[in-house]
């Protein structure tokens, strides 16, 4: 019998084993030999032009949405001007909306039929779209410019963090030594963020790595497009695993490369005087210059096109309006709050692990059990396929081995598998959520709670899940969002028969008729948007 010593152990290595054996089984899987010739074949014609694709993409959404970002983080934490205590919270509200809805928002805008062009037609008298030039939004750039719309407030909510902790008084001596308020910016509050910043363009650069939706909308062939395009096209899993351990390899090189850059870095920062404290008043031209990009940014990635959604739900509401949308709609809940609520248990299994035994292979339990977040959607789906297919093929050798009937696909072809896929894919956002709730509780509450004569499982209960109520709570509304949201891994791993909101929404975006998508499309935000809001408020109160 495994002693409850040995089993509170055990249990968190078992999770982190889990998690992990899917991506250990696709770089497993990548080394097979390709009997088809898929691989060799991409790496003759395409696979070049996928990669360039893939960084100028990459590249691209890092660049824009810093510009986006990082000048909205500074006015709201170190300016004062009208609207800031709405603003500080409402520029986070974009990631409530999946990029391909604002893709096809935006498309259906500005294509050659939509409402802005007929209008220019109308004005200026233009007939045929050879008598003028309008760019193109299904290129590229267009991908970059949405995919950067919705991708910013990542980056803006870490920066905004890492302005309001920084000391007010540093600032305030750099103006003091003759510096204008940019150049005291660009020399003091920005080097240290820089952390901030790192962290933020890396989540980025992996959102964008892993979008499927938006670029295959927007006809831009990339690396996801080539993994989805491989398994269902070609049908070569081989071949899709190959692609999968390339993007893993070039994850891997990049936050490799971002933490060794920072490898030296200390910040030290003094309890003074904060920004919030010291906030600066903007007047004049600055003011109405601050407002004009923030309430502008806030309009184009969030309130133009909830805007745009809510006119055609409306509009063809009762043709939307069914007993499938409805079906559709509690899938994505229940499946959502199981995955958010598993997620949770695996975040406090390894954190209390971590918390009760501190030490290199306790911190490795979090490290490991975070890599999957790092990888995007159809990657994972092809990680967890290899595994529980040849789960799926042994245990029903082993049924007929003793005489039983096959039951078919038991994890690999039901919900279990998408259960799965979204475990390994978003168990790293509750793990960094409890993880850094639990650094701000005091080692010496438990050290108390010992000594005053309570067991390690009473201490847990009495004293630390008490005070990290309000990080479990962000925890498992932030897997909820992201997991309603999620569309590659669902693609790929959904059972027959069966639909979410998102699937059901991407089935009228990729035949382009966003007047039945619509409605899908809104209730994913309105179901993410509330929570979402409670977290903001949360971390407002926090900061």
């Amino acid at each position: 019998m495994i002693s409850r010593i040995n089993l509170y152990k055990l249990l968190p290595w078992a999770v982190t084993c889990l998690l992990i054996a899917p991506i250990l089984a696709l770089i497993l899987s990548a080394f097979q030999i390709d009997d088809s010739g898929s691989f060799q074949h991409l790496i003759d014609t395409v696979l070049w032009d996928y990669s360039l694709n893939t960084l100028l993409m990459v590249l691209g959404v890092i660049t824009l949405s810093c510009i986006f970002a990082l000048p909205v983080a500074w006015f709201v934490a170190c300016c004062e001007f009208p609207g800031r205590s709405i603003l500080q919270w409402a520029l986070m509200l974009p990631l409530a909306l999946p990029p391909y809805i604002v893709a096809i928002v935006y498309t259906d805008l500005l294509d050659f039929s939509g409402p802005v062009q007929h209008f220019l037609r109308a004005l200026m008298g233009w007939q045929q779209p050879s008598d003028y030039y309008f760019p193109d939004i299904r290129t590229i750039s267009g991908a970059i410019i949405i995919l950067s719309l919705a991708l910013y407030p990542y980056l803006y909510l870490l920066l905004r963090g890492a302005f309001l902790g920084q000391s007010g008084g540093l600032f305030q001596a750099a103006r003091t030594l003759g510096l204008s308020p940019l150049r005291a910016f660009l020399r003091v509050s920005l080097p240290l963020s820089r952390t901030a910043l790192a962290v933020g363009l890396s989540l980025i650069a992996m959102e964008t790595l892993g979008d499927f939706a938006t670029v295959h909308y927007f006809s831009v062939s990339t690396l996801t497009t080539a993994v989805y395009n491989t398994w269902l096209e070609l049908g070569s899993l081989t071949t899709a695993a190959k692609i999968s351990s390339l993007m893993l390899l070039a994850l891997v090189i990049l936050i490799s490369l971002e933490n060794y850059s920072r490898r030296r870095q200390k910040l030290y920062q003094g309890s003074g005087s904060t920004h919030t404290e010291l906030r600066f008043v903007l007047q004049g031209w600055r003011k109405w210059g601050v407002l004009t990009f923030s309430w502008g940014l806030f309009f184009f990635a969030f309130i133009l096109p909830l805007a745009v959604l809510f006119y055609y739900a409306s509009l063809y509401f009762s043709q939307s309006f069914n007993l499938s949308l409805w079906k559709y709609t509690l899938n994505s809940v229940w499946l959502a709050t199981i995955v958010a609520s598993l997620s949770l248990l695996i975040a406090l299994i390894v954190n209390f692990y971590q918390r009760l035994s501190p030490g290199v292979l306790a911190r490795a339990t979090i490290r490991l059990s975070s890599l999957g977040y790092a990888l995007p959607g159809t990657v994972v789906a092809i990680a967890v396929l290899i595994p529980l297919t040849s789960l799926d093929l042994w245990f029903n050798r082993q049924l007929v081995e003793y005489g039983y009937s096959r039951v078919g696909l038991l994890f690999s072809g039901t919900l279990f598998i998408l259960v799965a896929g979204y475990l390994v894919r978003f168990s790293a956002i509750a793990v960094g959520s409890i993880d850094s709730s639990l650094a701000q509780v005091s080692p010496s509450l438990d050290s108390a709670s010992r000594t005053l004569g309570q067991s390690a499982a009473q201490t847990i209960r009495r004293v630390n899940l008490p005070l990290i109520t309000r990080g479990m709570l962000s925890a498992f509304i932030l897997v909820f969002i992201e997991a309603m949201k999620e569309l590659p891994t669902a693609l790929l791993l959904r059972p027959f028969n069966f639909e979410t909101l998102a699937t059901y929404a991407y089935q009228f975006v990729s035949d382009e008729m966003i007047e039945y998508a619509a409605l899908p499309a809104l209730l994913i935000v309105l179901i993410g948007l509330v929570p979402f809001i409670v977290v903001s408020r949360l971390m407002e109160k926090s900061s």
